[in-house]
């Protein structure tokens, strides 16, 4: 069965692009052309993954990507026009999985959607394991602690399970870039941070004093052993 992906874009020539990009490569894509269309057809079926641009009449993107967060570990991947735009990281914040910028082209958007596709699926996790009481089941795709869920989107668990499988060592954010995003060459270490912040605040006592997820200056990130 073909993946599904939801283009959510007001302008309709991007719109006819990506779908015919995507179509080719053997995608199911449905299209809205609204925030409040968009939301709507999330409420009708299931995707696999959602391209959302930020900036679209009615409710933006930044409230589409929210109101999605609040039921859904759908992946959502932005569309900004400008790379070093304080958008992209309000999106990431407000729960966007990864982004691309505009213009782009078209090989760039069909190798975005299968990475994300990709580590979706998953596949070759550890077993469960338990750090500092939070027990990690990657098969499960679960997070508890004392029995009770912490609910992370697909990205913070892909994530997360990437550092407790780790757990003692340093990660970079270029090693952390290509684990979970998997970027060989290219990419954005605020994909890292943002998401990183966004993962202590489900996994911390206090995030702002973390002990489950730390900061090595200058390294990159750790998981205790």
């Amino acid at each position: 069965m073909p993946q599904s992906v939801l283009v959510i874009e007001d302008d309709a020539r991007i719109r006819r692009v990506v779908e015919m990009t995507l179509q080719r490569e053997g995608f199911e894509v449905c299209e809205a052309a609204s925030g409040e269309e968009g939301l709507a057809r999330l409420g009708g079926r299931p995707f696999d993954v959602v391209l959302l641009d930020l900036r679209l009449p009615g409710i933006d993107g930044f409230q589409v990507c929210r109101e999605i967060r609040k039921t859904s570990t759908t992946p959502v991947i932005i569309l900004t026009a400008r790379s070093d735009s304080d958008d992209v990281v309000a999106g990431l914040e407000a729960g966007a999985d990864d982004y691309v910028t505009k213009p782009f082209v078209p090989k760039e958007i069909v190798a975005r959607v299968r990475a994300t596709a990709r580590r979706t699926r998953g596949g070759g996790e550890p077993p469960t394991i338990v750090v500092n009481g939070i027990e990690v089941s990657p098969l499960a795709g679960t997070v508890t602690r004392d029995g009770a869920p912490i609910e992370l989107t697909k990205t913070e668990l892909r994530l997360f399970v990437e550092l407790v499988a780790d757990r003692g060592r340093v990660l970079s954010r270029e090693d952390l870039l290509q684990r979970v995003w998997g970027y060989d060459y290219f990419g954005d270490s605020r994909l890292v941070d943002v998401h990183i912040r966004r993962l202590r605040k489900k996994v911390e006592a206090d995030p702002a004093r973390p002990e489950v997820v730390t900061t090595v200056r200058g390294l990159g990130y750790r998981v205790p052993a």
